[in-house]
């Protein structure tokens, strides 16, 4: 899930870009509110995480911009200050949660996925294809009721095509859902992802393959047998 962090502190970004890193989430990294309305003209993200006090002005102030604007992207706000007033004018300005520094990274992520969840406005927010089954926010897979355990590029991949089944998806559109700016990505590392998810596919008895639209993307669609 793309996801941008707008904070100034290195040590911290450093490690919430990890840990989020780790469960799925694809970062971008900006240290001023004009690098953070320069991003959202560039891609599209599925949450936001803001600080308050930036060095060039007031991260709630830019945030009620964003939602005068029309954006309703998820946001949650992290910030040192611990005082009652700030928290409902934090929550009157359109965020979502707010979360007090110093940010424990487990307790950021469950309160991430518990946004992403009410985002969805689904009480079970499973997708089905044929015998495959994903959790979006558990980030959990599985083939027939067996559990599947895929590299989080894998399982980045296999869930946009998922909820997109039976569509074609355009390569520059999984590129843009799978990295972030300051990801290195060689010329062939979705080709090489798009590989290993097929492998994995292939051997847990999946019934969902994907499907190479030549020069367009690709369509997860599901196999003669599983239509019939």
């Amino acid at each position: 899930m793309r996801t941008l962090l707008v904070d100034h502190h290195a040590d911290l970004t450093r490690a919430v870009r990890a840990a989020l890193g780790d469960s799925g989430f694809a970062v971008d990294v900006v240290g001023t509110l004009e690098q953070a309305s320069s991003a959202f003209c560039c891609a599209s993200y599925e949450i936001l995480l803001l600080e308050l006090a930036l060095p060039d002005g007031d991260g709630l102030g830019w945030l009620r911009q964003l939602r005068s604007d029309g954006h309703s992207v998820p946001a949650l706000i992290m910030s040192s200050l611990n005082d009652l007033e700030k928290r409902i004018a934090i929550f009157n300005g359109g965020a979502d949660d707010f979360l007090l520094k110093p940010v424990s990274t487990d307790e950021l992520i469950a309160r991430m996925r518990a946004i992403l969840r009410r985002s969805t406005q689904v009480t079970d927010p499973i997708v089905l294809f044929g015998n495959l089954s994903f959790d979006p926010i558990g980030r959990q897979v599985s083939v027939a009721g067996h559990p599947l355990k895929i590299a989080r590029r894998e399982l980045c991949i296999l869930e946009h095509l998922l909820i997109r089944a039976g569509r074609i998806v355009p390569r520059a559109q999984l590129e843009d859902h799978l990295y972030s700016f300051n990801d290195e990505v060689s010329a062939n590392a979705l080709e090489v992802g798009i590989y290993r998810l097929r492998g994995h596919l292939c051997r847990s008895g999946a019934t969902p393959r994907i499907k190479t639209v030549r020069g367009i993307g690709y369509i997860l669609e599901l196999t003669e047998a599983a239509s019939a």
